[in-house]
């Protein structure tokens, strides 16, 4: 075990104790906000690991929570998507994509596009109550990516995670409160 891929898995934990914090949050700018100083973790993680597609794609998450807080910090909260909001997902898409054949590294290297494309249509929509539901499968997805790259707490913490996302949308199916 070298220092590198020790500190890639201190790097992940970091990660994913803040995306913990994402399903359990109420409000929308938090998630992008917790989501953010995750996302700078998950990138050193993947760096030290040479995980070249799950860095490209955390780079393009990067940029898409700026550009999300940015825009509700401009514009502020929108109940329904603009054609802006449409566009900015289809750049995020168009870039993802790119990115992805760019790092190109197997089958399973793509698994990091496809998480992160479901991820951002989950935080490009409204609904707490789909981000919470797409928190799932996107957890599977991640998942195999940290089996591809031998991501050892990447596997278990992101086990972690997708528990979380099962009970943060129980917690609040239980509460009855409405889905916004």
């Amino acid at each position: 075990m070298t220092i590198t891929y020790i500190l890639s898995q201190i790097f992940i934990i970091i990660n994913y104790i803040f995306l913990v914090m994402t399903y359990q949050s109420k409000n929308r700018k938090n998630i992008l906000i917790f989501n953010f100083v995750s996302l700078i973790a998950s990138a050193l993680s993947y760096m030290f690991l040479s995980a070249y597609s799950g860095l490209a794609m955390t780079i393009v998450a990067i940029i898409r929570n700026i550009i999300f807080i940015i825009d509700e910090k401009k514009n502020g909260k929108s109940e329904k998507n603009q054609t802006k909001d449409y566009i900015i997902l289809a750049i995020l898409y168009i870039i993802s994509i790119i990115s992805g054949i760019l790092t190109y590294n197997g089958i399973l290297s793509m698994m990091s596009v496809i998480a992160t494309m479901l991820y951002t249509y989950s935080v490009w929509q409204k609904s707490t109550k789909i981000y919470k539901i797409l928190g799932i499968p996107v957890g599977i997805i991640w998942i195999i990516y940290n089996i591809y790259i031998f991501s050892v707490f990447g596997i278990i913490l992101e086990t972690i995670l997708a528990i979380s996302a099962v009970i943060g949308y129980i917690k609040e199916r239980r509460n009855g409160k409405s889905w916004n």
